[in-house]
């Protein structure tokens, strides 16, 4: 699946997704041309890794800061959905979680085990948000063979104990976990949905602004640092 197909797969309209592939591909990849950043367009990048420490640089030219200012984020908003489109397609990030499980010697083996199962969803972390959410988080269906169990801080942004706590997980169908992992949705404290402007197509994903979570204290921190380093940093409300 190529960057612009991955653009309409999560919502966005043909105009928005010809803007970001067209910054991405020829705008931006100019600037990092020039400046010795890369020899290729950035559409050649497929490592997500490496695409992340390109985009550091590119955000530091004084170019991409003044055009960036003048497009209203725009371009920063196409390196951010590339790198999400490398996160989501690759399965690198996924995997290299794992490998940083197994490299762990502070670990166990058990709990490296319940550390990897809980990575990708399953084992005792999922049965926990079964238990506790009985069905989907936000639409209540109860069928748990089509739902996806979610951390809402990210993995890699979480400690041991946080990786494995069922109040940083929420039991989503397959089309909202993907929206929200991509953070164009989040909850504000009183379980109230926000959604970015950036998100189109809102009905077709099932999404509306009447949507409600119920969240408990426990779950609080989790969601804020979601809402600010999830959703804000990457679309910005």
């Amino acid at each position: 699946m190529n960057f612009e197909n991955w653009l309409d797969q999560i919502g966005l309209s043909k105009r928005t997704a010809d803007s970001y592939s067209g910054a991405l591909s020829r705008t931006i990849s100019g600037w990092a041309i020039e400046a010795k950043l890369i020899k290729r367009p950035l559409t050649s990048i497929q490592s997500a890794q490496k695409f992340r420490d390109v985009a550091e640089q590119i955000k530091a030219l004084t170019i991409f800061q003044e055009k960036n200012v003048k497009g209203k984020g725009m371009y920063s908003a196409a390196l951010n959905q590339y790198e999400a489109y490398l996160d989501d397609t690759s399965g690198e990030t996924i995997q290299e979680d794992i490998e940083d499980v197994l490299s762990n010697d502070s670990l166990e083996k058990t709990e490296k085990l319940t550390q990897i199962n809980a990575r990708v969803g399953q084992g005792k972390f999922r049965q926990q948000l079964i238990d506790q959410w009985k069905g989907c988080a936000l639409t209540g269906f109860s069928d748990t063979r089509f739902l996806v169990a979610s951390h809402i801080k990210p993995w890699r942004a979480s400690d041991n104990q946080e990786r494995l706590d069922c109040f940083n997980g929420l039991l989503l169908l397959p089309n909202l976990d993907k929206v929200f992992d991509l953070g164009f949705i989040t909850f504000m404290e009183c379980g109230g949905i926000k959604i970015s402007e950036m998100l189109e197509n809102k009905p077709l994903l099932g999404i509306s602004a009447d949507m409600h979570i119920e969240l408990g204290d426990a779950h609080q921190a989790y969601m804020a640092f979601h809402r600010e380093y999830v959703f804000e940093k990457r679309y910005g409300g």
